[in-house]
């Protein structure tokens, strides 16, 4: 599990360098599919002081099988969030400012232009509101339930990440890194969307046909942005 703890700790740096943190807030995870194992950063511990050595293991039930620390208090929602979208290899759960203030908010970022169509393909949703005995008595899975409710049936894919209600953006992806880009563009789609309507309230969004455009061309079997890896 070394390479993965590798991963996960660079992964988690990245949040720091990409300016979505501060101080301990904020976590990643990764996922070994093989092994049933998952990688996460460990409670409390300041970025600037983390190795390899601290990001905890523990397997799909949460009880600890690598590792002294305690793991993040947010282990629960990315070990729902793992185990409901089996096409994920890692989640990103951030307090950057944009995002979060949408979640504060009450509401899905839309689609507004071709920023957001390349990564997300259609609105990034809002969870609702947890009730109160879920906050009481199983909070941190309950925001994970909450997630999943959200997205119903749809490919967990297709819109890679998810606003909670009054909390934060969570992102995953295919790999630790990649949920952390999703993360990053999320912020930055975030932080769009609010000077938009801060021009123009009355946005209409971006178009079904630019948004499938600009979707597809990065995204499934007939994608051609980027290089042929043949």
């Amino acid at each position: 599990m070394k390479q993965l703890r590798e991963q996960v700790l660079e992964a988690n740096l990245e949040v720091v360098r990409r300016g979505l943190v501060l101080y301990t807030f904020g976590n990643v995870s990764g996922i070994s599919r093989e092994d049933n194992l998952v990688a996460i950063k460990p409670s409390g511990v300041p970025y600037e002081r983390m190795k390899a050595d601290d990001i905890v293991v523990t397997d799909l039930d949460g009880r600890i099988v690598w590792g002294e620390l305690r793991p993040s208090s947010d282990l629960d929602t990315h070990l729902h969030l793992l185990k409901a979208f089996p096409e994920i290899g890692g989640v990103v759960h951030t307090h950057s400012e944009h995002a979060t203030a949408w979640a504060q908010a009450g509401r899905s970022i839309p689609a507004l232009g071709t920023t957001h169509a390349d990564y997300f393909y259609g609105p990034v949703p809002v969870t609702r509101e947890l009730t109160p005995d879920e906050i009481r008595d199983d909070y941190v899975r309950a925001t994970g339930v909450a997630i999943t409710e959200a997205f119903g049936n749809r490919d967990a894919m297709e819109v890679p990440a998810a606003l909670v209600a009054g909390h934060g953006p969570f992102a995953w992806g295919r790999t630790p890194d990649d949920a952390v880009h999703n993360a990053v563009v999320l912020e930055a789609v975030a932080r769009m969307a609010m000077y938009t309507f801060s021009l123009r309230p009355d946005a209409p969004g971006v178009s079904q046909a630019l948004l499938d455009r600009h979707y597809f061309r990065k995204h499934g079997a007939t994608a051609t942005y980027g290089q042929s890896q043949n």
